[in-house]
């Protein structure tokens, strides 16, 4: 159980340190594809990693024992009274597998959903592709080789640069990838960090069909309008590529950005760094292990103070291991794992390993195992009169030479039940070693809704003429033509009144950067006080962390260098983000040209009717 919490934790660390990656230093640059690849080995580091351990033993000397009087400190205390205790494991892996099961279920239910929607439809084979022509008001989607849609609902061109869009997403199998980020939500359902990146990898998806689409497309102007259009489709089927996305204004932004310089891919090695301090951090083991177990001999008994043994045989019960276990960490702080524990059909201990830890970091472990019992394990504490406390294993045949000097006491200690397990070791070379200060959160440009364009900005459109009843009437259809030429002059030196709008429109944006710069001000002098407590925090490091100096050095080079690059990235995030907002101004306007030129166009569609 233990274990299996462990992983969680581990995992859900490593999808974290991917995920801030992508979004401080890769979320902004057109490396789409190796974005796609990026975020796709982040998941399976996530996986993978914790499982890779490497254990260093370290081999020491063992500590000696003589022969001496045996004074046993264990005193008959009262037995605990049984009392209900709530196994907050059990609890865990309950709320776990309830949350498993429910997106479970969600996950199944999209999947008949889907094939609900492609069940009895006709099928087109072009080339490596399946369309099919559906009637449901539903997104354009994709889904490995089949591409659907509703061609219904789009003109000729729409639907050109739909199919091409999906025809990115299928030939490139992004499928998997959305298949990929399903799965790892059920698993890490709990992990909020997991559907930001799920979010992550759709949407980069999205950016990769875009750029793909927009290059075999000679309007890209056109492709821009289909995207807004698609925005009024919010029925979508859940694990397909579909081409409507909440955040099409970032894909529009995409669309039409530079492509981001070469020396920026330097910014994919950021991440060799953390992985390798996750690594020494929490994936190297280092075992203090005894070179071999010397006889219990040469110890002058004038120079100790106490000596407790703690025995376990065959027949020990857990419960006198977990009371074992525990007098041992409150009387002695040393820290007890017992693993591998195995017994056979008479309940007898066939096979235990056990590590000793104590404050200092030192380990000491011992493995055993025999199918017909094990031999007794002695645990040998002692204690010398300067407060010197050394410990050590010793098997049957010496606990048997201890010389006890009062046959009346026992050295057995008291079964007592219900008594909570000892704390887990700590993770090897994090003993007193400094915790690095947190990086300040950078600010976000204030978003919300932006004016909407008045009603009252079109309120002097030219009408156009009515045409009349009678075609015959030749009067009246003269008349007819000249006021429709005069109209056609209207509308071109037409000009809506957009002053007023354009004004809301720069207030809010006034306010929205007055409140961006003094919260950067802030950020800055956040990051002053940051790369202080950072500079403090490697002095200390360099005193206290017995790692290689060179290499602890460099890294943290690299550190600086990429903190650096960090504060230019956000610096560049906030002109980007007012450069996005004038881009949304010159939008507003290109809209409302298209408005006319719709009008434009219902007009000369009038006149093609009447003729």
């Amino acid at each position: 159980m233990e274990a299996l919490f462990i992983f969680i934790a581990k995992s859900s660390g490593l999808l974290a340190l991917f995920y801030l990656a992508y979004y401080l230093l890769l979320r902004k640059e057109t490396f789409f594809n190796s974005n796609r690849w990026f975020l796709l080995s982040g998941l399976i580091t996530a996986v993978v990693l914790p499982f890779l351990v490497y254990t260093k033993v370290i081999w020491v000397d063992p500590v000696p024992v003589s022969n001496m009087a045996y004074s046993p400190v264990f005193t008959p205390g009262t037995i605990q009274e049984e009392s209900f205790e709530i196994d907050w494991n059990l609890v865990s892996l309950a709320i776990y597998a309830l949350g498993f099961t429910a997106f479970l279920v969600k996950f199944g239910i999209d999947f008949y959903s889907l094939n609900s929607v492609l069940k009895g439809k006709k099928v087109q084979q072009q080339a490596d592709f399946k369309f099919i022509d559906i009637n449901e008001n539903i997104a354009p989607f994709s889904y490995f080789d089949y591409i659907v849609y509703n061609s219904s609902l789009y003109s000729a061109s729409e639907l050109e640069n739909i199919i091409e869009h999906e025809k990115v997403h299928s030939d490139q199998n992004h499928t998997i990838d959305v298949l990929i980020s399903r799965i790892f939500c059920v698993l890490f359902w709990f992990n909020p960090i997991i559907w930001l990146y799920k979010k992550a990898i759709l949407q980069n998806l999205e950016f990769i069909a875009d750029s793909e689409a927009a290059k075999k497309i000679s309007d890209k102007k056109a492709y821009q309008y289909t995207l807004l259009k698609i925005t009024t489709h919010e029925s979508c089927v859940a694990i397909t590529n579909h081409f409507y996305q909440s955040l099409i204004k970032k894909r529009i932004v995409m669309l039409n950005k530079n492509q981001s310089k070469k020396r920026n891919y330097l910014k994919y090695y950021a991440i060799i760094p953390a992985l390798l301090a996750f690594v020494l951090l929490f994936q190297v083991k280092t075992i203090a292990q005894e070179k071999a177990s010397d006889p219990i001999t040469n110890i002058d008994p004038k120079g100790i103070e106490s000596m407790d043994v703690f025995n376990i045989s065959k027949n020990t019960t857990d419960a006198e291991i977990a009371e074992r276990i525990k007098i041992l960490k409150e009387k002695h702080q040393i820290k007890v794992s017992v693993s591998d524990l195995k017994r056979d059909s008479k309940n007898e201990i066939t096979s235990i390993q056990i590590e000793l830890k104590n404050e200092k970091g030192v380990v000491k472990v011992k493995r055993t195992e025999s199918t017909n019992g094990i031999d007794k394990i002695g645990i040998i504490i002692i204690k010398e009169k300067s407060g010197k406390i050394s410990f050590n294993f010793s098997d049957d045949e010496q606990i048997k030479n201890i010389d006890r000097s009062d046959e009346d006491q026992d050295d057995e200690i008291r079964e007592v039940e219900n008594v909570d397990a000892p704390d887990a070791p700590d993770a090897p070379g994090t003993s007193g070693t400094p915790t690095p200060p947190t990086p300040p959160a950078p600010p976000v440009f204030p978003g919300g809704p932006m004016p909407q364009v008045p009603a009252s900005a079109m309120a002097n459109i030219p009408k156009p003429p009515t045409h009349p009843g009678n075609v015959n009437d030749k009067a009246a259809m003269k008349k007819f033509e000249k006021e429709m030429a005069e109209f056609e002059k209207k509308m071109e030196a037409f000009e809506p009144d957009m002053a007023a709008y354009e004004k809301e429109v720069e207030e809010v944006m006034s306010k929205r950067e007055a409140i961006f710069e003094k919260e950067m001000e802030k950020y800055e002098v956040a990051m002053e006080k940051y790369n202080a407590d950072m500079e403090k925090f490697n002095q200390e490091n360099q005193q206290n962390v017995n790692f290689n100096n060179r290499q602890y050095q460099i890294d943290m080079k690299q550190h600086a260098i990429d903190m650096k690059q960090y504060e230019k990235d956000m610096k560049q995030h906030a002109k980007d983000m007012k450069q996005q907002e004038k881009d949304m101004k010159q939008h507003q306007k290109d809209m409302i040209q298209h408005q006319k030129d719709m009008a434009k166009q219902q007009k000369e569609r009038a006149n093609r009717q009447n003729n």
